[in-house]
């Protein structure tokens, strides 16, 4: 289910220790939560290692597809933090010192302590914006319509605070949950495509659930829609369709 009317993001996770396994991403499922209660369909999400070719090509591709590009990862002051340089040369500006972010980190930092690196990270975009890092203080930017921010995930979530504000929402999305146990998606299958057919604006899905030795098994019917009075009167049917078709559930 994806109403055209309500705006659209992707996420791009940038850094080697992702794809090698070394580091386990969280931040996606931080950031898809965070657009859930804005009313923003997250449709897309990308990894992408440290080369600035690769996060160049996927940038542009998903700014030119979506409302919202939100990038994790690789703006810090070591030098594989590209994120700023590959952004840059994405939009085809020169990327140079904001002086407002040169100056937060000069207070960030004490005497002797603020090193070429770490004034790295004062280094934007031409025509970014800051976004504020309450955590560290060493800000993320926005330019045009993608935001980019820490891959630290404390610290890329308390970014998200200076983010909201700036965002077009959207029509919140309802979900209801029909839990079926002791039963496997192929028995219930054709039920739920023909909820699905009936339905088109809404979203079905078909999720299993406990394949452990020990805990019960069965699967759980999901479904989403902005209009909740059309979500409840399909979770109605399709609960209808289960118990005449002999099937226990219990709704959440």
């Amino acid at each position: 289910m994806t109403d055209h009317a309500a705006p659209t993001a992707a996420v791009l996770i940038i850094g080697d220790e992702i794809l090698s396994g070394r580091t386990r991403d969280v931040n996606l499922n931080t950031i898809a939560r965070f657009l859930a209660t804005l009313g923003i369909d997250l449709l897309e999400a990308r990894a992408v290692g440290d080369r600035q070719d690769q996060i160049v090509a996927a940038l542009n591709a998903l700014r030119a597809a979506h409302d919202y590009v939100f990038t994790t990862g690789g703006i810090g002051p070591t030098h594989d933090d590209i994120t700023a340089d590959a952004v840059g040369a994405a939009f085809g500006v020169l990327v140079v010192e904001h002086p407002e972010a040169l100056a937060i980190l000069e207070r960030r930092y004490g005497p002797g302590e603020f090193n070429a690196a770490r004034r790295r990270m004062a280094r934007i975009p031409e025509g970014g914006s800051l976004i504020a890092n309450p955590v560290t203080e060493a800000p993320g930017f926005q330019i045009g319509n993608v935001f980019v921010m820490a891959g630290v995930p404390k610290i890329m979530e308390a970014m998200l605070q200076d983010v909201a504000p700036r965002l077009r929402a959207g029509a919140v999305v309802h979900v209801r949950t029909i839990r079926v146990v002791g039963v496997g998606e192929g028995a219930i299958a054709d039920l739920l495509r023909a909820a699905a057919e009936a339905r088109p604006d809404l979203s079905f899905g078909s999720y299993p659930f406990g394949f452990g030795r020990d805990g019960e098994a069965g699967t759980q019917l999901v479904i989403r829609g902005r209009d909740t009075a059309k979500v409840d009167l399909a979770e109605h049917d399709l609960s209808r369709e289960l118990r005449s078709a002999g099937i226990d559930i219990a709704v959440t």
